[in-house]
């Protein structure tokens, strides 16, 4: 049986050139961390966009400024249905930063009115 798909090389995301803290103490006191999947922000490349779980149908990402990450750490990549993995991370955020978190959604109708009574 011939093999008709090859693992392609996952390409390392820049921010993965953190150094280890040499106190985990204090940077759990000073940081919080995030996990997901992080990608290059598509406009700014002083962002970076963390997608939290990238393989849910109700899925959310953060967004925030690269120079506010103190560390990242490498997660176990994760593998979808196709065989297809993707780069999994916790990284850790300064408090009292400025991130946002976006839920993107389908508008479709929310229901059928009762009696048809408050028709537009």
């Amino acid at each position: 049986m011939a093999m008709t798909k090859f693992l392609q090389e996952a390409k390392k995301f820049e921010i993965q050139t953190y150094k280890k803290p040499k106190n985990i103490k204090l940077l759990k006191a000073e940081n919080v961390a995030f996990s997901g999947t992080p990608l290059k922000h598509p406009y700014d490349s002083a962002k970076v966009v963390l997608v939290a779980d990238p393989y849910s149908t109700n899925t959310f990402y953060y967004e925030f400024k690269a120079e506010d990450i103190s560390f990242v750490e490498e997660l176990p990549n994760m593998v979808n249905e196709d065989g297809e993995t993707i780069n999994m991370a916790r990284v850790w955020i300064k408090k009292k930063r400025v991130g946002i978190r976006c839920t993107p959604f389908l508008v479709e109708d929310i229901g059928a009115v009762s009696n048809n009574k408050n028709k537009i």
